[in-house]
C-alpha cells in the first residue's frame, strides 16, 4: 500500500541518529518513531519486519527485536522476523509478498542491524523510506519499510561477513532490547491518540 499523504510529510521529518549510550534513548527513539507514525491512516496495520539471522551475532538484531515484540502479545502491530522464524535473504521477498497479498492496509517498519563508522556503532537510527538489507556484505535484497530502524552493531568497509560473525553479542542485545521497547512505546501511544481523536467526534 502506498501512502502518497505520508510520504510527503514524512519528508519533512527529520531523521534520528543517537547513541544507545545517551540517558534519554528510550524516550528519544519512542518520540521520533511517533512522529512518523502520526500521519498515518487510522486503518492500517502496523507491520514489522525485522530482518536478520540467529546464524550470526550482528545479524541477528532484526530477530532479536522480533522476539522481543512477540513476548507483548500486543494486537496492536504485527510481527514477521523472530529468531524461531527469521526473515533474512532466503525469504524475505515471500515475506513481503505475503504481506503486500494477506495484510490490511500494512504500514510497514523494516528493522535491521547495518555497519558503519567507528564513531556510529552503538548507534540506533530511525528515518523515512525503506531499509536495504544486505547493502553492507553487498547482497541485492528488497528494499523494506516505509520507514525503518536500525542498529549500527559493528564498523563498515573490510570483511563485512567476518565483522558481523564477531560482533558483540552485548551490544547487539542492548540495540535490541532499546527499539523493541521503544517501538512498543511508541505504537501503544501512536493508537491511544487515535482513540483520543475518536472519541473527540
Amino acid at each position: 500500500m502506498s501512502f502518497p499523504l505520508y510520504s510527503s510529510r514524512i519528508k519533512e521529518l527529520p531523521s534520528l541518529k543517537i547513541a544507545h549510550t545517551e540517558s534519554h534513548i528510550h524516550a528519544a527513539v519512542t518520540n521520533r518513531i511517533v512522529d512518523f507514525l502520526t500521519p498515518i491512516p487510522a486503518e492500517s496495520t502496523i507491520t514489522v519486519v525485522c530482518v536478520g539471522t540467529d546464524r550470526s551475532t550482528g545479524d541477528c538484531l532484526g530477530p532479536l527485536v522480533g522476539s522481543a515484540l512477540s513476548k507483548f502479545n500486543s494486537p496492536l502491530f504485527e510481527i514477521y522476523g523472530t529468531l524461531d522464524h527469521p526473515v533474512h535473504a532466503v525469504n524475505l521477498s515471500d515475506t513481503l509478498q505475503h504481506i503486500e497479498s494477506s495484510v490490511k492496509n500494512p504500514f510497514t517498519i523494516g528493522i535491521d542491524a547495518c555497519l558503519g563508522q567507528t564513531s556510529s556503532v552503538g548507534n540506533i537510527q530511525v528515518a523515512s523510506g525503506p531499509v536495504r538489507p544486505g547493502a553492507g556484505v553487498h547482497k541485492q535484497l528488497p528494499p523494506v519499510g516505509d520507514m525503518h530502524i536500525t542498529g549500527i552493531v559493528n564498523v563498515g568497509g573490510f570483511m563485512e561477513y567476518f565483522v558481523l560473525q564477531n560482533t558483540r553479542l552485548s551490544l547487539v542485545m542492548k540495540l535490541s532490547d532499546i527499539i523493541a521497547n521503544s517501538l512498543y512505546m511508541a505504537v501503544k501511544q501512536w493508537h491511544h491518540r487515535l482513540n483520543s481523536y475518536a472519541g473527540r467526534d
